[in-house]
């Protein structure tokens, strides 16, 4: 189950990787993740190829991944096979891997036809696949979903383009763009797109614990995992997939963890967006705790890391 995943040239120390995730996934959340866990490979939060190819700062600074262990892939987006083409001569400087968002969901993404918009047009997929492909030395790969809606279910048809256009792996969300996040992911459309490449398959989606990676592994075959919204406010679990053992997390570990996360996004964004920004990550690391829907109301007010600090302290002395 656990091993060792090559992806082209690029060995992963592990097959469980962590999902790019936008507005989530930045330094500070993979520095956290690798700590705590150690991921086989980490990838940044989707940046815009036109983004990039306009050298856009914001962008750039989303791509920063200085001083980070490696590997590490950078995840772009768009829908332009030449833009596509040039944006990762761009980005094949810094990253280890070059992985390309055929997936998301997101009505902003998609209404400028990227994302899993692209799922409706295969012979697209497979010109911006081979134009990436053709202009890099490093190793390319595709996240896609099961497909558009029920009537357009094209996984293993794209799987099978993506194989052929030159993409070293595939990632597989197994919902199409329709369900978004709700109900069950579907095990089978991944078991199926298995079945029809060679290229190593990553499966992905509701992936909670060490039973549903076990679930995923043995009956789709897949050759690993892809966690995302299970690792939020839990840097642990994939540590724990990975050991095959859970760990009882005690508070202390806890609090020193979110408190080195919280500066983390301050040394990179400073004080004042930094703390905005942990908000989301607090809401998550204090889910299902005692008394924390008072305590999330409480620190979604404060402005001042010390305060904010001091407050957590209090609680987590007190629980």
């Amino acid at each position: 189950m656990i091993q060792k995943l090559r992806i082209g040239n690029v060995e992963l120390e592990n097959n469980i990787l962590l999902a790019p995730m936008a507005g989530v996934t930045d330094k500070s959340f993979r520095i956290i993740s690798r700590k705590y866990s150690n991921p086989g490979l980490v990838y940044t939060e989707m940046a815009s190829s036109k983004a990039i190819f306009y050298r856009d700062i914001k962008t750039q600074k989303l791509l920063d991944i200085e001083g980070e262990k490696r590997p590490i892939a950078i995840q772009l987006f768009g829908s332009d096979p030449s833009i596509m083409a040039e944006s990762s001569k761009e980005i094949e400087k810094m990253a280890d891997i070059i992985d390309i968002n055929m997936g998301c969901p997101a009505p902003k993404i998609v209404k400028n036809g990227d994302g899993s918009k692209l799922l409706l047009n295969p012979e697209l997929i497979r010109e911006i696949i081979k134009s990436v492909v053709a202009s890099v030395n490093k190793p390319v790969t595709v996240k896609i979903r099961k497909g558009w809606d029920k009537n357009n279910i094209v996984a293993t048809e794209v799987a099978q383009i993506a194989e052929k256009a030159g993409a070293a792996a595939l990632t597989i969300h197994g919902r199409t763009r329709e369900e978004y996040y709700s109900g069950s992911v579907d095990l089978d459309i991944i078991k199926k797109v298995k079945e029809k490449v060679k290229i190593p398959v990553i499966g992905n989606g509701d992936v909670k614990s060490i039973q549903d990676a076990k679930k995923m592994f043995e009956y789709t075959g897949v050759d690993g995992i892809m966690i995302g919204r299970g690792a939020l406010g839990n840097p642990w679990l994939i540590g724990e997939i990975i050991s095959g053992q859970e760990t009882n997390i005690l508070n202390e570990e806890k609090l020193n963890c979110i408190k080195e996360h919280l500066n983390l996004e301050i040394i990179e964004k400073g004080e004042y967006v930094g703390i905005r920004e942990f908000r989301k990550h607090l809401c998550w690391y204090l889910k299902n705790m005692k008394e924390s829907s008072k305590i999330r109301a409480k620190v979604n007010t404060i402005e001042n890391v010390n305060e904010l600090i001091q407050i957590l302290e209090e609680y987590f002395s007190n629980i």
